[in-house]
């Protein structure tokens, strides 16, 4: 926070749930450009609890804020009891519950603060308890949507959903119904987050408590998501009897280019490969196969002849309590795979750069997980996408991407027991060889120069994000 020789400047409170790192990612994002204009910025951790998860999260802040210019600074708030009525294996009810449980805490850090110096409280929608905290002490307060802006409109609109779906179809079991918002292609009820129903009383509170903030931030820009963004701004999200906050659209926030002591062996093997010509495979930091699928997967790969990084965590049905370790490649891939692939392909152990690898030039289709930082990520290096959504958002941003952007075409079966590998072969193909393919990658470039523009000066995000900071600052 300000010393005393800086008393007059400035503070932005972000507050952030810890266990959430896709959220935290763009989050601290958001921090750094606040701070890079001229305010104080702080993200302060909530909800945190003393086990070993939630320590993990917390040292990763804390180990970010050492990298981070002056002017950005990280709070831990005290630890919380995990509520017992909480199921430990719901992570969604367990976040929400976690952030309401360090509103005390929040709010005397913001006392101590000086409620005068803060010009805003930017909330997570985890932690969109928060609100009233915010308006107890008279600190502008905002939302920070980490997702896309059809998302947001999805949310905003979920009242409504709510009213004209019964709990049990919300669920995903309609057959072919389909959910309708303003702005956003009809989305298949099985397409929802599970968590829409599971903890639906949740969500419905975040969408009235969006509703009283000063202002809706989302990592996106307008001209990817025209029709959502229209929508929200005309108020057609909002249930009838409420206002609908200013819509400030500043994404992508992401860091390109910024290269590592250590330049990771990936990108020395992508550096031989021609133009448009390797496909890379990554499933975000949760994504797991089970074997089987694992080896669906390399039989598909090997079948479409294709060029590959492959980024492969360890399958969840040969843990053993070993969760984070690298996978056996030899007992884990079929016979042959590696030997046969060796000239084409690159088997990656747990993790990659992702995004200098989305941003080099040969690279030409991603298949993906469909998490948003995963797409923005896509976007700013012109890769069209193999949409394989597998948990949260992610099967409602594959409608987005494929319907609504038509940047991705869907891996059919990732609804199913099992893709097979003639699906892996033939989709993998059509994107790399076909005139469809060619298509979308026309339209994936498009989308980069669209984000490219929107993020330099006199651009809708830069100026978007300009005026927010102008607000703050007056």
């Amino acid at each position: 926070m300000a010393n005393n020789d800086e008393k007059a400047k400035k503070i932005v409170v972000i507050y952030a749930p810890p266990v959430m790192i896709s959220h935290l990612a763009p989050l601290v994002e958001l921090g750094e450009l606040v701070a890079a204009h001229g305010l104080e910025s702080t993200i302060v951790l909530g909800g945190l609890t003393d086990d070993a998860a939630a320590a993990a999260s917390s040292s990763i802040a804390e180990g970010a804020a050492t990298a981070h210019p002056a002017g950005l600074s990280f709070h831990r708030l005290p630890y919380v009891t995990r509520p017992r009525d909480v199921p430990a294996h719901d992570y969604v009810l367990q976040t929400f519950a976690l952030a309401r449980a360090s509103n005390s805490d929040l709010r005397e850090f913001l006392r101590a603060a000086s409620p005068s110096l803060v010009s805003a409280l930017v909330l997570d929608f985890f932690c969109g308890c928060a609100v009233d905290v915010g308006a107890e002490l008279g600190i502008p307060t905002y939302f920070f949507f980490t997702s896309s802006i059809s998302g947001l409109a999805e949310m905003l609109y979920l009242p409504v959903i709510h009213e004209q779906t019964t709990a049990l179809r919300l669920r995903g079991h309609g057959g072919d119904d389909h959910v309708h918002a303003p702005g956003n292609p009809p989305i298949p009820l099985h397409d929802l987050p599970a968590a829409y129903a599971d903890c639906l009383s949740l969500f419905l509170a975040v969408a009235e408590q969006m509703c009283k903030s000063h202002g809706l931030i989302v990592n996106s820009f307008r001209s990817l998501e025209p029709r959502a963004t229209d929508a929200i701004v005309n108020g057609l999200c909002t249930p009838p009897g409420c206002r609908t906050p200013p819509l400030h659209c500043i994404g992508p926030l992401l860091k390109l280019g910024e290269a590592g002591t250590n330049r990771h062996e990936c990108l020395a093997w992508l550096d031989a490969q021609p133009e448009a010509s390797v496909v890379f495979l990554c499933f975000g930091t949760m994504g797991r196969f089970n074997v089987e699928q694992t080896r669906q997967v390399a039989r598909g790969l090997e079948r479409s002849g294709q060029r590959f990084i492959w980024v492969l965590r360890r399958p969840p049905d040969q843990d053993d309590g070993k969760q984070n370790t690298d996978p056996d490649l030899d007992a884990l891939l079929p016979d042959g795979f590696l030997a046969g692939t060796k000239d084409k392909g690159l088997v990656v152990k747990s993790w990659a750069p992702q995004r200098e690898v989305l941003a080099h030039a040969a690279v030409g289709g991603f298949v993906t997980h469909c998490g948003w930082n995963s797409v923005l990520e896509a976007i700013m290096g012109g890769v069209p996408m193999l949409a394989w959504p597998m948990y949260a958002e992610q099967r409602m941003n594959k409608v987005f991407l494929v319907e609504g952007m038509r940047l991705a075409v869907v891996m059919e079966g990732y609804d199913k027991d099992m893709v097979g590998d003639e699906e892996v072969a033939t989709k993998v193909r059509w994107l790399m060889e076909s005139d469809g393919g060619r298509e979308l990658r026309e339209r994936a470039r498009a989308a980069r120069r669209r984000a490219k523009d929107a993020l330099s000066d006199g651009g809708e995000s830069r100026t978007s994000l300009l005026e927010l900071v102008g607000q703050w600052k007056r």
